[in-house]
């Protein structure tokens, strides 16, 4: 009887000892864009062993819904890889939310085309009219190519859905300023384009598809499609998607990956941002395929 009554006091010190380490856990919600969501996984899991007192839950959807998400006060950082648009930092003013921007590396946006197109390069006018509205490609052998596994030598363009922070970077880097010189209408993306929720998705639907090209983060890349070189002018020199060329922005596409709070962070928020812009972080970084906002020194 004393022996089970010790055992049953040991057990509830134990259960009270583990809500206690719970409840003084702090937790950091962090949510958006699929482009930075595996690297966002694994900072969270890395700290873990930084500071065991802080857990950081992880979750993607989309740059929109993470910021989204940071405007109505659900999450700490919102992950983004466009920046904020005007109407967004309005609404999130209106309540009460201060937005404060923090590159957190960079990406080169891939082109990513089957294994067995020929093409090597193309230009971004040449992109903008395969996936712009009004663009004049919509065959391959308008390209002057034929593509084996491709009978119908339609191009399938694969895109993403519009609250992604990938879709609205290619527009804004492709489409509108082909746009501007009038090589398609609107800078806006061309109807019938398969529209994939994740950028995985875009990669497994382009490896499956001879017809198919698509774009989608550097991080993304297999040994089962091929990257497009991509050049600033038609018939110009060409810039393969790589962690340098997207780090010395010579890639023609290359972007900024972004994490947003409310206003500049305090206490825990500061520490794990501050952690991620540290060599540590910044070789997590890079070792899953983005270049780091600086020089690092990794193991």
């Amino acid at each position: 009887m004393r022996k089970s009554l010790i055992a049953l006091l040991g057990a509830s010190l134990f259960s009270a000892s583990l809500s206690l380490s719970a409840a003084n856990r702090v937790l950091i919600q962090n949510k958006g864009s699929d482009t930075l969501v595996n690297v966002a996984q694994a900072w969270a899991e890395a700290y873990k062993k930084v500071n065991p007192s802080v857990a950081v839950a992880v979750s993607g959807g989309g740059s929109g819904t993470g910021i989204a998400a940071m405007i109505n006060g659900t999450v700490d950082i919102a992950n983004a890889s466009r920046s904020m648009k005007k109407r967004e930092i309005q609404r999130a003013k209106a309540h009460g939310i201060n937005p404060k921007e923090h590159v957190v590396g960079y990406d080169a946006l891939a082109v990513f085309i089957n294994q067995k197109n020929p093409i090597d390069s193309l230009s971004l006018d040449q992109l903008a009219q395969i996936f712009g509205r009004g663009g004049k490609f919509t065959k391959w052998s308008d390209l002057g190519v034929k593509v084996p596994g491709c009978p119908s030598d339609e191009i399938v363009v694969v895109s993403r859905q519009n609250n992604s922070g990938t879709y609205a970077y290619f527009k804004k880097a492709v489409l509108k300023p082909a746009a501007k010189k009038g090589l398609i209408a609107k800078g806006t993306y061309r109807q019938g384009t398969r529209d994939m929720h994740g950028s995985k998705d875009v990669v497994d639907l382009v490896e499956k598809t001879p017809c198919a090209i698509g774009y989608s983060g550097l991080a993304y890349a297999t040994d089962h499609v091929k990257m497009v070189c991509v050049a600033q002018e038609t018939g110009g020199p060409c810039v393969k998607p790589s962690v340098k060329t997207a780090s010395d922005k010579s890639y023609p596409i290359a972007r900024p990956l972004f994490m947003y709070t409310n206003g500049e962070p305090k206490g825990a928020i500061k520490a794990y941002m501050d952690w991620i812009l540290s060599d540590a972080g910044q070789c997590i970084l890079l070792k899953k395929g983005y270049a780091p906002v600086r020089e690092v020194h990794c193991d």
